[in-house]
C-alpha cells in the first residue's frame, strides 16, 4: 500500500469509517452450521451474509501469519490460561483480594489490551467463567467495530454432490468404491461491509482507552487489503477484496454522520423485481464514489481509497 495513504488513515486520534467490498466466485464465503454449512442468506431478501466474526477471524489469521501478532482469540491455548499468564506477570503483583475477588482488575485489563492486538482493537469479555473468576479482568470495549457484510444482489446457492475415491471403513470396501458428500457454493456474490473506529475508546491507557497506535491501524488496513491472500481454501472458492474506502475526520468527534458518508460509495444492485438478474462477475457492477481527498459536501472529512477494482 501507498505509505502516504496509510499515514492519512492511521491517525489514532481522529475518527474513521470505512466501506469494504469483497466478492466470491464458486465458493462459500461463510457457512451456516444451522443449515448444513450452506452459505448464509437473509431469508427475506435472499441476499448473502458474512458475519462480523468471520471477517475479524480473517484479520486475526492474516496478522498472525504475516507478522506473528499476538492474538487473544485463537485455538492453540485456552483463554483462561492466557489470562492467568498475564495475571502472574502484573507488577506490582496482584493481592489476594484481587485474585479472589469478583470485581474487575483494571491493571490486568490494561495489560491484556497492551499484550493482545485483538483486545486492543476489537475489545473482549475477559471474565471467562468459574476458572477465570480467580483473575477477573472485566470487559474491554474495542474502538474498531465491523458490521455483517451483505451482498449487493440476491445470491443463489448451488448444492453439489461430490465424490471421493476413498472408503472410510474397511468393511465398506466390499460394497462400494467411492463415498459421496454435498458441497454448497455461490456462483458469484459481491459483498459490502462497514466499519467504524472510535478514537475516544482507543486513546492512551492512562486516559482510559485501549492504547491503539498508528502502527495498529496500519496493520489493520494492511490486513483488510490482503484479507483473503493467506486464507485460501477449496470450500471458499475465489475470494478477493474489491474496494476499501476510508473516510477520515479532522477530529475525534467527527464532522459528519457515518451513514451519510457511506452513501457516497454507491454500488447499484443489478436485479430489480421488474428485471431479475444473477450477476456472475465484478465487472458487471459500477462503483461510484467521490474523488479522493477533501469532500466538498462534508468539510473536515477526507476519503482515502486503499484498494479498488
Amino acid at each position: 500500500m501507498n505509505t502516504e495513504k496509510t499515514a492519512q488513515v492511521s491517525n489514532p486520534d481522529v475518527r474513521h469509517e470505512f466501506v469494504l467490498l469483497f466478492d466470491v466466485t464458486n465458493g462459500n464465503p461463510n457457512g451456516d452450521p444451522d443449515a448444513a454449512n450452506s452459505p448464509r442468506i437473509d431469508p427475506q431478501t435472499l441476499k448473502g451474509l458474512v458475519t462480523d466474526v468471520a471477517i475479524k477471524r480473517k484479520i486475526r489469521d492474516y496478522l498472525q501469519l504475516a507478522h506473528q501478532v499476538p492474538m487473544f482469540i485463537q485455538s492453540k491455548v485456552a483463554l483462561n490460561e492466557l489470562k492467568e499468564e498475564k495475571a502472574l506477570k502484573v507488577q506490582p503483583p496482584l493481592s489476594k483480594e484481587e485474585k479472589e475477588g469478583k470485581k474487575a482488575i483494571p491493571r490486568l485489563r490494561d495489560d491484556m489490551a497492551q499484550g493482545f492486538y485483538d483486545i486492543r482493537m476489537f475489545g473482549a469479555v475477559l471474565a471467562t467463567g468459574e476458572a477465570g473468576a480467580k483473575y477477573n479482568a472485566g470487559q474491554v470495549r474495542g474502538p474498531m467495530q465491523v458490521t455483517f457484510a451483505s451482498s449487493i444482489d440476491a445470491v443463489f446457492p448451488i448444492d453439489l454432490t461430490i465424490t471421493r475415491v476413498a472408503i472410510t471403513r474397511k468393511e465398506d470396501a466390499l460394497r462400494k468404491d467411492t463415498e459421496m458428500a454435498r458441497k454448497s457454493i455461490l456462483p458469484y456474490g459481491l459483498y459490502r461491509a462497514h466499519g467504524f473506529f472510535n478514537p475516544l475508546l482507543g486513546k492512551a491507557r492512562e486516559e482510559g482507552g485501549t492504547g491503539v497506535t498508528s502502527g495498529d491501524l496500519q496493520l489493520f488496513w494492511e490486513a483488510l487489503v490482503n484479507l483473503f491472500d493467506l486464507d485460501r481454501s477449496a470450500s471458499r472458492g475465489e475470494m478477493a477484496v474489491r474496494g476499501l474506502y476510508v473516510f477520515s475526520h479532522e477530529n475525534a468527534l467527527g464532522k459528519a454522520p457515518a451513514h451519510k458518508l457511506f452513501k457516497l460509495v454507491d454500488i447499484p444492485a443489478l436485479s430489480t423485481p421488474e428485471k431479475p438478474a444473477s450477476p456472475r462477475s465484478f465487472e458487471e457492477y459500477t462503483v461510484s464514489r467521490p474523488p479522493e481527498g477533501a469532500l466538498a459536501e462534508f468539510p473536515g472529512v477526507t476519503l482515502t481509497v486503499l484498494t479498488e477494482g
